[in-house]
């Protein structure tokens, strides 16, 4: 039977083509997003800065958080904990430094700080002379002495001129004392200050971010440091240089995971649906085979073979290019700052094991149901069978709809009665697919009930060809179904997800709003000084302002069942002092308790309650001082003051006389607008990814969508030109195929918005109680002229090669 499959190739291209394009493109997107979560888990980081120094000491960015109350919990039970990862740069004390100096065989040991800096227009980063060892830079002129800076060769300056450096806060002029150049290229331009200036300018004096060992052996250097740091060798060491990719690559493990899994679903549908009715459409040569003493076995083997030989080399080839979509996917996500550029792009040979086993177990799935069906026919009814299409409702659709259905149902429930906030996405999101699949899988009685109750209107536009085109899409039902299903797909998938966006964007935009009570900003890039608030708060004009601190932290004790390993978000405001914090009501405290935390930087610190606070839903956070918070993120300052006008004074005053009080700093001075305009642009980087990921899905259901029209109206070509021979003119069957295209548009838009609501509308209730989402109606208005447009160019383009030539010319075909 394979020998024969291998056969029929040669004689069913087009089909075996359809075939090949629907394995081809859900293999390479699986293999893609494979590769996107490979990368993640590696977080592979070369090393730049500390490229020289063998051995790399620095804090450790993770601490354990118990899974239950740890008052239940064996502390060696370790299945118990998770690892959390902190937010902020976490530092070593310079005293270590000491300590490994004197383990035998180090030669060297070397502290790096590094901060940012404002080198006139240009950004870099700042670092104490005697850490370019690490690199390390080649110098020419001198090393800087106190007000002297070395300066990176990239930045263009010279020797002996004054450069005015902005960092922490405050503004020096440094006399250009020598150039430094780097072995390799550098993400960031270098600034090296004497070892006092860049411990005043990093405003962490006494800590180092990380520290070079050279010399002496791994195992003695780990015990020295026992519980201060963690040890890194080799390509470890870029974790400890850009902390910020560790959270960034679990990230980018789930969005790879999510999306990944959609495409292997989507695919399973999108070939089932491919091989189904390049089976149907040979159900005559099928019968034949059955009439003339071919087993149901031995038919099966024959769908299975012809179907994995075509899968095989649709496999082999996407599994070659899945790395190549993959890399062109990380370009974007690091181009548009969703992960850091510095991380590198790893794609072995597993994504590529694991695309091809998903995307061979869904051709083998597939196969079966398209052999199931004709391998059960007995001989005596082939022929018939062949001519008409009668039964199609299964066990396995029945089952697999009552479970899809059931699914989506306790996802809608769950989204409403559990979820609070932006986190309903995560319920609301899967019940899309559910929804879908229960559909698709009673998609031939759901398309001929809807064609019944669209035909009156059908028929009142359209005439004698919408009748003969109605009667056709009863008729053929499963042969519509196929067709219907991936634009359902492709509706149900963008609307929901574009709008479940939308919707998260307007909320969180509205929350921001509702809670913004300042006219102005003062924002200082390196953040800063404390002494800046004083002088804005003296301005006329100036009715209230604060410093604004935004990090995160954690609920250490009491234990805290409403956290997760993310932690808190933490604001840090001037209004509050000491060790007092402000509360949602959703934390269960009352005023007075008693809170353990670790900060974003893991130092633990105790607060007492001062206030709860009634905030909006899934937008909870722990408000603290800014004094307690600040010195506790990676900058150590404040990177904003938050300013309200007084009464009576208007907001252009108000920015005006701000950037008169702080000339000469430096700081950025804006209105509200300001505010809202970059906070709205940070939910867009998030939107951003979603809209990529997502269009790439619904791209590959568009391509399925024109595979299967084009190659069931392209077997069309002998009922057409019996058509023809019965009356019709040529016009008048390209009419009919164009209101069958219409038909399936309608249908495949009825039930994709179905399916939408069944996901967007529990989501809307729990964010902003409204039964719509939020967005413009131009989004669906597309999504509905996109669909059509396809169905129409896909059926009319076939069909009108199909009636080309004599009408009696094409009933002479075939099948």
């Amino acid at each position: 039977m394979f020998s024969l499959a291998l056969r029929t190739l040669r004689l069913r291209k087009g089909a075996f083509l359809a075939t090949f394009v629907a394995v081809f493109f859900g293999a390479l997107i699986v293999s893609a997003c494979g590769g996107l979560m490979e990368t993640g888990i590696r977080s592979e980081t070369p090393v730049q800065r500390l490229a020289a120094a063998p051995i790399v000491v620095g804090g450790q960015q993770t601490f354990a958080v118990p899974k239950e109350d740890p008052a239940t919990l064996d502390p060696d039970d370790k299945h118990k904990f998770k690892n959390a990862t902190l937010p902020e740069r976490v530092r070593v004390d310079a005293s270590l430094a000491d300590r490994l100096r004197a383990v035998p065989g180090v030669t060297n040991v070397v502290g790096e700080v590094s901060f940012p800096a404002q080198a006139g227009a240009a950004s870099a980063l700042g670092h104490a002379w005697d850490s370019a060892a690490l690199t390390p830079y080649t110098l020419k002129g001198e090393a800087p002495k106190p007000g002297e800076v070395v300066v990176d060769a990239g930045l263009g300056l010279a020797i002996g001129d004054k450069l005015p450096v902005a960092a922490h806060g405050s503004v020096g002029e440094y006399r250009i004392s020598g150039i430094a150049e780097a072995p390799q290229a550098m993400r960031d331009s270098a600034l090296f200050f004497s070892a006092s200036d860049a411990s005043k300018l990093s405003g962490h004096p006494g800590q180092y971010d990380a520290i070079g060992v050279f010399g002496g052996d791994v195992a003695a250097v780990t015990a020295a440091v026992g519980d201060a740091g963690i040890v890194t060798t080799g390509s470890d060491r870029g974790l400890l240089e850009f902390p910020e990719v560790s959270k960034s690559g679990e990230n980018l493990i789930v969005l790879a995971a999510v999306s990944g899994g959609l495409s292997a679903m989507v695919m399973v549908f999108v070939v089932a649906g491919t091989l189904t009715l390049s089976t149907q459409q040979r159900q005559r040569e099928l019968a034949l085979l059955r009439a003339i003493g071919t087993t149901p076995r031995q038919l099966r083997r024959m769908v299975l073979g012809e179907a994995l030989v075509v899968g095989v080399l649709a496999v082999a080839v996407a599994v070659v290019l899945g790395p190549v979509l993959g890399k062109w996917l990380f370009g974007e996500l690091a181009a548009n700052h969703v992960v850091p550029d510095v991380l590198e792009f790893e794609q072995g040979w597993l994504p590529a094991t694991v695309a091809a086993g998903a995307s061979l177990l869904a051709v083998i799935a597939a196969s079966f149901v398209a052999g199931r069906r004709a391998s059960k026919v007995r001989p005596t009814e082939a022929l018939a069978e062949a001519a008409v299409e009668r039964r199609w409702l299964t066990p396995i659709r029945v089952i697999t709809a009552i479970l899809c259905f059931a699914g989506g149902t306790a996802l809608a429930i769950v989204t409403v009665a559990v979820m609070t906030g932006p986190v309903a996405a995560s319920t609301a999101g899967p019940a899309v697919m559910l929804w879908a699949f229960g559909l698709a899988a009673i998609s031939p009685g759901v398309t001929k009930v809807t064609a019944m109750l669209l035909r009156w209107p059908v028929q009142a536009v359209s005439g004698v060809t919408g009748r003969v085109a109605l009667l056709n899409t009863r008729v053929g039902a499963v042969r519509t179904a196929g067709a219907v299903t991936p634009i359902m797909l492709a509706v149900g998938i963008a609307t929901a997800n574009i709008y479940l966006q939308t919707t998260q964007e307007a909320v969180s935009n509205q929350a921001y709003t509702e809670d913004l009570r300042a006219d102005a900003v003062v924002a200082g890039p390196g953040g800063l000084d404390p002494s800046v608030l004083g002088r804005v708060a003296a301005v006329p004009g100036v009715a209230g302002a604060s410093e604004y601190v935004t990090s995160t932290v954690f609920v250490v004790k009491p234990y805290d069942s409403n956290s997760d390993d993310d932690g808190w978000p933490a604001l840090g405001v001037s209004e509050l002092t000491g060790n007092a914090i402000e509360v949602p009501e959703k934390l269960g405290r009352h005023v007075g308790d008693t809170l353990s935390l670790r900060l974003g930087d893991g130092t633990p610190v105790d607060v007492r309650v001062s206030a709860v606070v009634n905030q909006r839903p899934g937008f909870e956070r722990l408000v603290l001082p800014a004094s307690l918070l600040a010195p506790h993120t990676t900058l150590g300052l404040a990177p904003q003051l938050l300013v309200r006008a007084a009464e009576g004074v208007d907001t252009a005053t108000l920015t005006s006389r701000l950037r008169e009080a702080t000339a000469g700093m430096p700081v950025v001075v804006g209105d509200r607008d300001a505010l809202i305009a970059a906070h709205a642009k940070g939910n867009e980087i998030g939107a951003w990814v979603n809209y990529l990921l997502v269009g790439m899905i619904i791209a590959y259901t568009v391509i399925s969508v024109v595979n299967t029209l084009v190659m069931a109206t392209s077997k069309r070509r002998r009922e057409f030109g019996l058509q023809r021979l019965s009356g019709f003119t040529r016009g008048q069957v390209l009419r009919m195929a164009g209101v069958e295209g219409g038909l399936i548009a309608t249908i495949a838009v009825l039930l994709g918005t179905l399916v939408a609501a069944g996901s967007i509308v529990p989501f809307c209730l729990v964010v902003s109680g409204s039964l719509l989402p939020s967005g413009p109606i131009t989004i669906y208005l597309t999504v509905l002229a996109i669909a059509a447009v396809l169905s129409l160019v896909a059926i009319l383009v076939p069909a009108w090669a199909a009636t080309r030539g004599r009408a009696v010319d094409a009933t002479s075909i075939g099948e």
